[in-house]
């Protein structure tokens, strides 16, 4: 006879405070494994124990009797106490989705099996702006379970990111962004040609390059050109007219708080730029600058043109100087000249993205609210609360889309 025998204990019940230490009061032997869950008050906890075989029907009894007494569901069994869990590649799979409808649990569901993977946990990451749920996976072929997920999200309509299990999921982060219609919800370059009359122009302009129609620095060059001549006060006019994108306040503060790293980089303009960064609290900041002569814009720009490869140096060069490894960089941008920025980093994602720069992207949030990347990366809609009711929040200076933009 083998000197222990090893229990699966199943409980279900109401829950109430004090009801784990009452149940593991009635136990002896060792615990192998724990696992408990809280939906609404409905309480599952699932205990693996080890202990000799003539312990087993006195824990039974004792067990029984607590069950009884709180009114839980409880179910022995015995189990040869082997654990795969732990062996071959585990994966966090983020669903966002507004809402979240059971066919799009059971598509990824269906996804995760067809690459050969076991589904080990499902939590809620956020309840709001959107619904966010987490899948922790294990023996799945990680390209596999990649297209198989990727295509079930096209599918759905939905918004996945897959990241592999591991410390550097926890650790410190650099996270890059765009920052005309991915940080704020307007084009600056459009706002300056509002003023000058040019505004049709430089629009057709600025979609053959978000679409990859035309390089990005021939494109600048161009609209720029439009400005020549208007008065240097137009810069301040667009600046404040500028709106944050909603969510875009949270998501630096939260980041910032939890001791990441957040930088702008833009091929719009420092003038614009900076200020933002500073009412966010900021640090980190790479854009154009508009030449000006005589209180007069010239239709250039001053210095090398931030364009589609410079933002991908400017994302290497800060993590560099932060001594922040590439694989555990973050960038979020929507348009063609964010995607080296993009492929540089370890988690590219397309923020409301044109088609092109959302098939390229690791991952793409297609929803209206920039905090949602927290829940990619892990964090949960609590711990944000929590952050902001710890104390001040940094770039909390009126203007940039106060009014109704951020949460």
């Amino acid at each position: 006879m083998s000197d222990h025998t090893t229990l699966l204990i199943t409980i279900s019940g109401r829950d109430r405070p004090g009801l784990s230490a009452q149940v593991f009061d009635a136990l002896g032997g060792d615990v192998m494994d724990v696992g408990q869950s809280v939906l609404q008050d409905r309480l599952v906890l699932l205990i693996l124990l080890r202990l000799p075989p003539d312990d087993v029907a006195s824990l039974t009894r004792s067990l029984q009797a607590v069950a009884a007494e709180l009114d839980l569901d409880v179910d022995i069994s015995v189990t040869d106490g082997s654990d795969e869990r732990h062996r071959g590649v585990r994966h966090h799979i983020t669903v966002l989705a507004s809402p979240l409808a059971p066919r799009h649990v059971s598509a990824v569901s269906r996804a995760v099996a067809s690459s050969g993977g076991n589904i080990e946990r499902i939590d809620r990451v956020a309840g709001y702006p959107v619904t966010a749920v987490e899948f922790v996976t294990a023996h799945a072929d990680p390209d596999a379970l990649r297209t198989a997920v990727t295509d079930t999200a096209r599918e759905e309509g939905i918004d996945v990111s897959i990241q592999p299990a591991g410390l550097d999921r926890f650790g410190r982060r650099l996270v890059v962004l765009d920052v005309d219609s991915t940080l704020i919800q307007d084009e600056v370059i459009e706002l300056l040609a509002a003023r000058t009359g040019n505004i049709d122009a430089v629009a057709e302009i600025t979609e053959r390059a978000m679409r990859g129609e035309i390089d990005f620095a021939s494109s600048l060059t161009e609209r720029v050109a439009l400005l020549r001549g208007a008065p240097e006060s137009v810069i301040d006019e667009a600046r404040a007219q500028v709106r944050l994108t909603p969510g875009a306040r949270t998501l630096c503060r939260t980041l910032m708080r939890l001791g990441h790293e957040v930088a702008l980089v833009s091929g719009g303009f420092a003038e614009v730029v900076e200020p933002l960064a500073e009412q966010l609290g900021v640090r980190h900041v790479r854009a154009n600058r508009l030449e000006v002569h005589d209180g007069r814009l010239t239709g250039r720009v001053a210095g090398p043109i931030v364009d589609r490869a410079g933002k991908a140096d400017a994302l290497r060069g800060f993590a560099a100087e932060l001594g922040i490894p590439l694989e555990r960089t973050v960038a979020i941008g929507d348009g063609a000249n964010d995607l080296d920025m993009m492929s540089a980093a370890g988690l590219g994602v397309a923020f409301n993205a044109k088609p092109l720069v959302r098939q390229a992207a690791d991952t793409s949030v297609n929803v209206p609210f920039l905090d949602s990347v927290l829940f990619l990366l892990g964090i949960h809609r609590e711990d944000i609360e929590a952050a902001d009711a710890d104390g001040g929040i940094p770039g909390s200076a009126a203007g940039y889309g106060e009014v109704g933009q951020d949460r």
